[in-house]
């Protein structure tokens, strides 16, 4: 992949900003023509640098209120399984609809799952009846959101 340039970082910005933008409305704010606009997002996009367009929906509008933050530690052996409990852990995690974004982390935990659900019975729910079921789920620890202070999904090109 080549580097970015100042224009590729603009487009970027444009369409992070609106993912429907129009090529001429992205034109007019990088200084180029649709045509080269087209070129270069194209680029972009057969190159990896943009992965998908996507609408955002906001959770409270579907009805999904309550979002958690979860710590969870796994088991480091065990018997019961003849993959690591980790590939276990994420091939599961592929199936849960509650958990819309989970990390790898160094340290204590393992995993910080984000979980949304509609309320507590919901995410009660998933707790006891999917998570701690899970054979290769050690501990978790829990934090709710009491507040969004800013969520973003612009990255800083």
């Amino acid at each position: 992949m080549e580097a970015l340039d100042k224009i590729d970082r603009l487009i970027l910005r444009s369409l992070q900003a609106d993912g429907r933008a129009t090529y001429d409305q992205i034109s007019e704010q990088v200084s180029l023509s649709p045509s080269a606009v087209l070129r270069r997002v194209k680029r972009l996009e057969d190159t990896g640098v943009i992965a998908r367009y996507v609408a955002l929906v906001k959770p409270e509008a579907v009805g999904l209120g309550l979002t958690a933050y979860l710590n969870v530690r796994l088991e480091k052996h065990t018997e019961s399984h003849k993959r690591n409990p980790m590939d276990v852990f994420r091939a599961s995690v592929q199936t849960w609809p509650e958990v819309v974004e989970c990390a790898s982390l160094t340290g204590e935990m393992d995993y910080l799952l984000r979980v949304v659900v509609q309320d507590m019975g919901a995410y009660s729910r998933f707790i006891m009846d999917t998570l701690l079921k899970h054979p290769s789920v050690e501990d978790c620890k829990t934090s709710f959101v009491l507040d969004h202070v800013k969520a973003t999904t612009a990255l800083p090109v």
